[in-house]
C-alpha cells in the first residue's frame, strides 16, 4: 500500500515546484492542494502544520514531514525513502 503525500502550495514558489519535483522524481503520486491566496486554506494547512504558514507543507500518512528543506534533509538522511514505502 503506498502511502497518502499531502503537499499544500502556491503555484510559484519555487520552493514548492523543488518538493512537487523530488516526489515526482521518486514517482510518489501526491494530493496538491493550491492555496494561492485562500487565507481559510491556508489557516486549515497551519492549524495541520503545527502553526507553520509557510510553502510548502508536506504530510505523509497524515504526519507532518515540514516543507521543502525539512524534506530534502530527510532525503539525504535516507529517512524519506521509508516514510514513502
Amino acid at each position: 500500500m503506498s502511502p497518502k503525500v499531502e503537499i499544500y502550495t502556491w503555484s510559484m514558489c519555487p520552493f514548492c515546484i523543488r518538493a512537487k519535483d523530488l516526489l515526482r522524481d521518486k514517482k510518489i503520486e501526491f494530493i496538491e492542494y493550491s492555496i494561492d491566496g485562500d487565507e481559510a486554506a491556508r489557516a486549515k494547512m497551519s492549524k495541520r502544520a503545527n502553526g507553520r504558514r509557510s510553502v510548502p507543507q508536506i504530510f505523509i500518512d497524515d504526519r507532518h514531514i515540514g516543507g521543502c528543506d525539512d524534506m530534502y534533509e530527510l532525503e539525504e538522511s535516507g529517512e524519506l525513502d521509508l516514510l514513502l514505502q
